[in-house]
């Protein structure tokens, strides 16, 4: 059975489950498993090459001791022996001298969840499970990446949960034009499911792994932290799909909580890869960790701040914003003004609409940035449609092909990109001319006429965009009154108190 109809088997089970609720529970509860499973198969295969290896795991707990005869636990025995042994058994793991997987899987377990109430439907997911995925045969292994793949996507379509997913061709092209060397350290600070390091992995064993001296030095290269279980989850399993034997990089953290002069010089990376969430308010107090001309709740501009202070001298990145942090004013501006200062803020690629379909409407850019020398002039590339296409959809995604004329284009950062020229999607806009601007970066191509539309979809696209635009404007608006209205009852409290 092919492991794709083996998952989708797995799910018909759970939706008969009643504890189960909906994809995203549906989607948590099956990746523990196949996390388990997983990790059993690799276990077999560092004991079958190392003798002296120990599994972090206490033998009652290993998969292959409780999962995998198939006329084993189930019932309410299996129910009993998850909830009551098992979950707790993992969150207690501890590392083992050097060896820190029972770390990640304490990690990858802190915050998991065992839905499911029928005892004997566990167990008819967990023979289909044993039956179905065997990491260790190798034709099986990329079918395995693939079928990973649609799940992360299927996320999309869980409520919010779809924030954890970036199109693969966006992942793609971003870390293709920053290119990571072999040596180099990598960061998402914001990983979600890992896509932007599975893409990093990928890139550097394509292009720099010869020798297995070089596999190690790329495991030890990729860090990434996720504040969220499920998307923590899902980054870990990932991973190790890809070949992280310890992926204990991964850290399950809010990077934002702790405050920005505490990240040393030791802790500074060459290479930045990111989309982080934005129209999003972070929790009460998080922007105290910030100096104060950065203070803000909203998301995105926080991890920008912290993007600048993260990267070494030439380093390197790529992230995802909105349109509103181009065209926002009052901290943002002071932001990218420390942008544009302390870095060569060379590229902005602006999507179009419907890029991360079905999760946000809004238009997104793709900032290519180095720190070290303020900006001269930044370099605007407007992504249009392939031919025939008026929007993107979960069932017609964007393509990593339709970046070929980007990377023809791009040329080469050490000349300063001398081969660059203007065309119908490229513009160049020189540092003056945005100081004139007071920083707004959003700017349209100058010598485009206006179009006039009267496509039926093209209007109402546009319309879509221009409320998402209305309410993220909103949303800035509402975090700029609730801080003022903060400031001012402390204030006032700090008044009553001295009166007092």
């Amino acid at each position: 059975m092919a492991i794709s109809t083996t998952i989708k088997s797995i799910q018909d089970i759970m939706r008969k489950d009643v504890g189960v609720d909906g994809d995203a529970q549906r989607i948590g509860q099956l990746v523990w498993m196949l996390f388990l499973k997983i990790f059993d198969d690799r276990e077999q295969e560092w004991e079958m090459f190392n003798e002296d290896y120990r599994s972090p795991i206490p033998e009652p707990l290993r998969w292959r001791h409780w999962a995998a005869d198939p006329e084993g636990m189930t019932g309410d025995e299996l129910k009993e022996f998850v909830d009551t042994m098992l979950f707790p058994g993992l969150q207690q793991l501890e590392a083992r001298g050097d060896d820190y997987r029972g770390v990640v899987i304490r990690n990858v377990f802190e915050d998991a969840y065992n839905y499911m109430k029928s005892g004997q439907l566990m167990r008819q997911v967990i023979n289909k499970l044993q039956d179905g995925v065997n990491f260790n045969k190798a034709s099986e292994r990329h079918e395995l990446g693939d079928m990973y793949e649609q799940i992360l996507k299927d996320l999309q379509s869980a409520g919010n949960a779809g924030e954890f997913y970036t199109p693969r061709a966006v992942t793609r092209f971003m870390v293709d034009r920053v290119d990571p060397k072999l040596d180099e350290a990598v960061m998402d600070p914001a990983c979600g499911t890992g896509g932007f390091l599975t893409c990093t992995i990928e890139h550097k064993r394509q292009h720099y792994v010869t020798t297995p001296q070089d596999e190690q030095t790329l495991q030890r290269t990729i860090h990434g932290v996720e504040k969220k279980p499920l998307p923590h989850l899902l980054a870990t399993t990932n991973l190790i799909l890809h070949g992280i034997e310890v992926p204990s990089q991964i850290k399950h953290d809010n990077t934002l909580a702790r405050p920005l002069i505490s990240w040393g010089p030791k802790e500074r990376v060459d290479v930045i890869v990111a989309n982080p969430p934005f129209g999003g308010m972070e929790e009460d107090g998080i922007e105290t960790n910030f100096p104060q001309a950065f203070r803000t709740r909203e998301t995105a501009d926080l991890f920008l701040t912290l993007f600048i202070h993260l990267l070494k001298e030439g380093g390197r990145a790529a992230v995802v914003l909105p349109d509103g942090f181009l065209f926002g004013e009052g901290m943002k501006t002071r932001l990218k003004e420390k942008l544009l200062t302390e870095c060569n803020l060379h590229t902005i690629v602006r999507l179009p609409n419907g890029v991360f379909n079905p999760y946000t409407g809004i238009k997104t850019n793709l900032l290519f940035f180095t720190k070290g020398r303020p900006t001269e002039a930044v370099w605007y590339y407007e992504h249009p449609y392939p031919e025939g296409v008026k929007n993107y959809s979960k069932t017609r995604p964007m393509k990593v092909e339709e970046f070929q004329a980007e990377i023809d284009w791009w040329g080469d950062e050490s000349d300063g990109f001398a081969t660059r020229e203007e065309t119908e999607q490229a513009w160049k806009v020189g540092i003056e001319e945005i100081k004139a601007r007071h920083y707004n970066l959003d700017i349209k191509y100058p010598y485009q006429g206006e179009q006039v539309s009267h496509d039926p979809d093209e209007l109402l696209a546009q319309y879509a965009q221009q409320q998402a635009e209305i309410q993220e404007l909103r949303d800035q608006l509402k975090g700029i009154l609730g801080d003022a209205l903060g400031h001012a009852t402390q204030r006032q409290e700090q008044k009553h108190e001295e009166q007092a």
